[in-house]
């Protein structure tokens, strides 16, 4: 069922609260109490400004009900939220209620507005006897302020399947201003059918997400895990998607090959449900309510004059995969200059903000590999299709965009791949000896799998191949970073296993990157565990890239 366009605005002091029509509920539902805590999804909170921030929750008081609505009964529930200076609600600065019903899977956005810049703020939901935990948020600063520091951490590619969410946990405790999730934050297979090599230690309830029921259940069984709600709990969150959202390896309006939905209309089906489900399940603003298989999700978050944060789709208006998608060597279509990854809006609107940025920091979020990538060591040029290397003229248009607006200091934020990587950007690719115009960070998995392995730098085929790219790592785990005006600090976080829960978390390598210089400088390199080495020749063992049909 598509969202409808008509919007309820429930004011308050300070405050707006998105839902669906009230008329239509209050005519039609009733109001029952709940008798079990229905906050077992937790609370949180994303898209800061500097006068507010969105605030999330949904009802389920049995998360993984087959018809995704949460084992909630059919009615109307209201829900009060409050926002706070302290963790005990002594000084509330904004507060209100807004309703809830089944159209929205029981969830709740609530827009925030009137707060201070720059500031800390705690917030809870309340419905009938029952209060949910407490999520603490930050306020982006004033626009015409440049903060001394901003920590933000980001990660991608989480698969319930293949471990515990440990890493999420530890993020959690880094105490970040700003988490970015790139993409991959839940997966669409049924049960025992997307496998990790270290053997899956739990499964996923139902089958493949196809309806909307399924990807509500779905989303709800990520959100029923303790180490992701406090993740959402410590810090509000940017989230876009990738593609195991919807289905892998989507592009526009056409499917995986394989795909359970191979025909249009069917894939188009899902597509919408998949869209409904990520925005009821995702603090997003009403920007972004979907209409049926569209949905505004590219968007720019400003963070004083310290850093821009542009949050790019490479999904929804891209081409379809050049010469059938996978590695391929020297694909030709690859090169159109027609062919884009982002659609000629999405691409416009991210050059004109390149020309109106005042920040030291234009950082772009977004999911699949950027730089380019080469797995052969000869003179033929083998790269995946499914990451920019597949839109090469699409790329280089974005980094002659940066180039031409004089950006100060352009890093590209990357997920998909389940490898930590690090890298600098050249201008005039596939020539390598191109000068660095920018750096690329890519988070490896939070999960997807398995337990990864330690790679040897100096045995590395693909960092021989790339020398340009500096880093790799297959290990799981998350980026951290901190922005001043003058570097940003980058530390590669990474946990030894995700088979067992509560692994420890370390810095596996850093990087500064200097004001102004566009290169990456490594700062700390921590000895190599043997016990999770591997010398495998092939330069992209350990990601799920390296094959045509891959589950990347």
């Amino acid at each position: 069922m598509r969202l409808s366009r008509r919007i309820l605005l429930a004011s308050s002091a300070a405050g707006a609260a998105v839902a669906v029509p009230s008329a239509v509920w209050a005519e039609t539902r009733t109001r029952p109490n709940l008798r079990t805590d229905p906050f077992t999804l937790g609370v949180a909170s994303g898209d800061p400004e500097p006068d507010g921030v969105v605030l999330w929750t949904r009802l389920a008081v049995d998360p993984l009900a087959e018809d995704g609505l949460g084992g909630i009964p059919n009615g109307v529930y209201d829900v009060k939220w409050e926002v706070a200076k302290d963790e005990r609600f002594r000084h509330r600065v904004a507060r209100g209620e807004v309703e809830t019903a089944a159209e929205v899977g029981y969830s709740v956005h609530v827009e925030v507005e009137g707060l201070w810049p720059g500031r800390e703020y705690y917030y809870r939901f309340r419905t009938g006897r029952w209060t949910s935990p407490v999520g603490r948020t930050v306020t982006a600063p004033a626009p015409w302020t440049t903060p001394d520091e901003l920590r933000m951490a980001f990660a991608s590619c989480s698969q319930y399947e293949h471990g515990y969410f440990t890493a999420y946990r530890h993020m959690a405790e880094s105490n970040p201003d700003l988490v970015l999730h790139l993409g991959d934050y839940m997966y669409e297979y049924k049960a025992k059918v997307y496998n990790s090599p270290n053997g899956n230690v739990r499964d996923h309830e139902g089958p493949e997400t196809v309806t909307l029921a399924n990807y509500r259940q779905r989303h709800a069984q990520y959100k029923a895990d303790a180490d992701l709600q406090a993740a959402h709990l410590a810090a509000p969150w940017l989230v876009i998607w990738d593609d195991h959202e919807t289905e892998n390896n989507w592009a526009d309006e056409h499917p995986e090959a394989g795909s359970d939905t191979p025909n249009t209309e069917d894939f188009l089906a899902r597509r919408a449900a998949a869209f409904q489900a990520y925005w009821e399940n995702m603090p997003l603003r009403r920007s972004s309510v979907p209409e049926g298989i569209d949905m505004q999700l590219y968007r720019r978050v400003q963070w004083g004059r310290l850093a821009n944060f542009h949050m790019l789709d490479t999904r929804q208006y891209r081409d379809d995969q050049a010469c059938g998608d996978g590695w391929k060597n020297d694909c030709a279509e690859a090169w159109d200059e027609a062919r884009t990854i982002t659609g000629e809006a999405q691409e416009e609107w991210l050059i004109d903000g390149f020309h109106s940025s005042k920040a030291r920091w234009d950082v772009i979020g977004q999911q699949v590999f950027f730089t380019q990538r080469d797995g052969n060591a000869g003179p033929v040029l083998n790269t995946s299709m499914d990451g920019w290397d597949g839109y090469a003229a699409s790329r280089q248009r974005i980094i002659d965009g940066w180039m031409e607006a004089g950006v100060r200091n352009p890093v590209v934020l990357t997920g998909d791949v389940h490898t930590h990587w690090a890298g600098e950007i050249l201008n005039g690719f596939p020539d390598t000896d191109g000068e660095s115009v920018g750096v690329e960070l890519v988070a490896t998995s939070i999960t997807s799998g398995g337990n990864g392995v330690d790679s040897v730098p100096e045995d590395n085929a693909s960092l021989k191949i790339n020398p340009h790219i500096k880093f790799r790592n297959a290990q799981r785990g998350y980026v951290e970073t901190v922005i001043t005006r003058d570097q940003m600090d980058v530390n590669f976080q990474v946990v030894p296993e995700v088979t067992t829960q509560d692994a420890p978390v370390y810095t596996r390598r850093s990087y500064t990157i200097a004001d102004r210089e566009r290169t990456l400088h490594q700062t700390y390199d921590r000895p190599i565990d043997p016990s999770m080495t591997t010398f495998n020749e092939n330069p992209f063992a350990g990601s799920d890239e390296n094959a045509d049909d891959a589950l990347n």
